[in-house]
């Protein structure tokens, strides 16, 4: 039986890899093929040959971004496991190094030497606990959801993909690329300007200057992009 505190905690974790793996798509999603339009801007004759390859892009990007959030959730899995299992023989092997393991965490909280006896004694009864203890404190591990690696594909490539087409919109609508690069910059610049505002404050840091990082970080990738391919032209 959970308490309520299991489930807040549980529902911030979740919440967390959401809104993390979000931002990764999204990022990416903004800046990438907003870069490739910019530069193929420069030396594309019609608007057409941009928002084809942009599309391209979008989808490569997205597949890639998506597969590499579902390694990184299966490794994550993966490697918990591992340390799962190695404590169980450590727990089994060697049980008075991994208690003495548990007074060192609560003296460092300022436990006296008698309390951390009966903590110690307590947890060690029940392996389960005991080694669910462990993987918390000593390794610092929280149990993955496992549903993360799929979860994080999805979330990223779908972000990712809604990013990518903020800035390749202007692009359907007009027949000079140029004119599509100003529009497209207009709208990714405002686009960036709100993601790095609220990115900000989902991070805790101060909205504006994460907002400006955001959209020059951007703006700069665009630039280059579209300098590099008029020098080759």
């Amino acid at each position: 039986m959970h308490g309520p505190d299991h489930h807040l905690h549980e529902k911030h974790l979740k919440s967390s890899d959401f809104i993390t793996d979000m931002v990764i798509g999204m990022s990416d999603g903004l800046t990438v093929p907003f870069a490739l339009a910019a530069g193929l801007s420069g030396v594309a004759g019609s608007a057409s040959i941009v928002t084809a390859a942009g599309i391209a892009e979008i989808v490569a990007g997205s597949i890639a971004m998506g597969l590499g959030g579902f390694l990184a959730g299966q490794t994550e899995q993966e490697h918990y496991e591992a340390e799962l299992k190695r404590e169980y023989e450590e727990v089994e092997r060697v049980p008075e190094r991994e208690k003495e393991e548990i007074r060192e965490v609560f003296e460092a909280y300022g436990l006296s030497p008698e309390a951390q006896e009966i903590v110690v004694e307590a947890i060690s009864k029940d392996k389960d606990k005991w080694v669910d203890f462990m993987m918390r404190f000593e390794l610092g591990l929280e149990k993955p959801n496992p549903n993360r690696a799929r979860n994080s594909a999805l979330t990223i490539g779908i972000s990712y993909i809604v990013g990518g087409f903020i800035p390749l919109l202007p692009y359907f609508y007009v027949n000079n690329p140029v004119d599509g690069l100003q529009y497209s910059a207009a709208v990714t610049i405002l686009a960036l300007l709100i993601f790095g505002y609220f990115k900000s404050k989902v991070t805790g840091q101060n909205p504006i200057i994460g907002s400006l990082k955001v959209t020059s970080i951007g703006a700069a990738a665009a630039t280059a992009a579209f300098l590099v391919a008029k020098l080759f032209q």
